[in-house]
């Protein structure tokens, strides 16, 4: 049998889908790259957003016109719109068979198993757990460069727009030393560089009661594995970050110097309102602090316009704050209602054309800060983790490859047609600043 596996989302969501494609081929089923070929179609979901939502029903009623020729082949829907809609994918599609939230996925395997062996079950996995689902590991022969790593589920901050509470759960960190462990398998199998995954990683180990180690040692341990080149994390929040984390960016070899930071407005009172119990003032602290311990850090955010109740002076202060600091980059969105959480029912609603001039406006001013940061790595040697060949054409006889420095920049270098780079970390000189990239030549191979 066949399968193929969508993603949409986050990061958790791709580590997610990972994990699956392992456990299935360890079961004997394969993975094709043609949809017409599958048997079996997961769909790893995201709520985060509106438009991700909007996807996952035209796919599927895309998938029902293909499968009403195929009466064997079923579809299973997961992740944070899964948990959301529930039952709902069951009743509404015929093909669709199973349904699974976030704390379901480690059942999944097995369950497929079940369907493939009777063609008239439907299975749902949307209970949540109150602890961390382990999953059993298939591990290959060898690993990726970069790896994906897991350290909690869910959170329970409950910020005014978020769904994710409600979708993934309260937070629920895992065992520090099964995510060690992980993270030796996967050094000693080849991988370079590892993120760890969280909805707010600054907070691991809080739920445990203090039996965990802090967030801080547990970066300290993983970037002590010997082997492990670049060590990366995401997602953290402002209220959580602390003074060891901060320090671990000055002193830790292997920790990229790059940190996403969300801010979502510069508006004292929008934050309020919000709920995210920091203030601007403490923002602009932390990020002097940073600067301090690591001066090359580069920052990147998530920003929300159009927040019920943003006033023009709000606003402002968002983009003033996005000047002073001098984002690298920034993930900027119109604010949506998702239903269900707070915000839904906070007013005044800020009109779509005013969203729309605002996000216009904030885009512009992100798209000078980041061709300005670009500019500055002109003439610097950065060392490049190649992740991919480009699109982009090379001179005659080479292939243009993509990969990203510490920074986590994206770095365009050609090289010779007849060699395979994925994975290499390569020194490369930085000769000219685009868009929203870099271009390079490797100075040793």
């Amino acid at each position: 049998m066949n399968y193929y596996i969508f993603t949409f989302g986050c990061q958790m969501n791709v580590s997610d889908s990972l994990w699956l494609d392992r456990s299935l081929q360890a079961m004997g089923l394969k993975p094709c790259n043609v949809e017409e070929e599958a048997d079996i179609f997961l769909i790893n979901t995201c709520s985060v957003r509106e438009k991700p939502e909007h996807k996952i029903y035209s796919l599927l009623g895309r998938l029902q016109e293909y499968i009403r020729e195929k009466p064997h082949v079923f579809a299973g829907v997961g992740g944070c719109v899964a948990q959301q809609v529930g039952m709902g994918f069951l009743e509404r599609f015929s093909f669709v068979r199973l349904v699974f939230g976030t704390d379901g996925l480690v059942m999944v395997p097995e369950c497929i198993r079940r369907l493939l062996e009777d063609r008239h079950l439907k299975i749902s996995l949307l209970d949540f757990q109150d602890h961390y689902p382990e999953r059993p590991e298939c591990w290959p022969d060898s690993s990726p460069a970069q790896a994906f790593v897991n350290i909690m589920q869910g959170c329970d901050n409950f910020c005014a727009y978020c769904i994710v509470p409600y979708t993934r759960g309260s937070q629920k960190s895992r065992s520090s030393q099964n995510i060690l462990n992980e993270c030796f398998e996967l050094v000693s199998r080849g991988c370079k560089e590892i993120t760890l995954l969280g909805q707010n990683v600054n907070s691991y180990g809080q739920d445990k009661n203090g039996s965990e180690i802090s967030f801080a040692e547990l970066l300290k341990r993983v970037a002590g594995l010997p082997g492990l080149e670049r060590l990366r994390f995401t997602t953290s929040h402002p209220k959580d970050i602390d003074r060891e984390v901060i320090r671990a960016f000055g002193e830790l070899p292997a920790l990229c110097p790059h940190l996403h930071l969300p801010l979502q407005s510069g508006s004292d009172r929008i934050l309020a309102s919000m709920g995210r119990r920091y203030t601007s003032g403490d923002y602009t602290h932390i990020v002097d602090c940073l600067r301090t311990s690591c001066p090359d850090i580069a920052l990147t955010t998530d920003l929300i316009v159009g927040f019920p109740g943003e006033k023009d002076a709000d606003f402002q202060r968002t983009m003033d704050l996005v000047e002073k600091v001098g984002f690298d980059s920034s993930f900027s969105f119109k604010y949506s209602d998702r239903p269900g959480v707070p915000a839904e029912k906070m007013h005044p609603k800020i009109p779509d054309e005013i969203k729309a001039d605002r996000l216009d406006r904030l885009q512009s001013l992100q798209g000078s800060l980041t061709r300005d940061r670009l500019a500055q790595r002109v003439g610097q040697e950065e060392m490049v983790l190649i992740e991919s060949q480009s699109k982009k054409q090379g001179p005659p006889g080479t292939v243009s490859w993509t990969g990203r420095d510490p920074g986590g920049r994206l770095v365009h270098v050609h090289l010779p047609r007849d060699r395979d780079c994925t994975g290499e970390v390569l020194r490369v000189a930085i000769v000219r600043a685009h868009k929203h990239s870099l271009s390079g030549e490797v100075v040793t191979c």
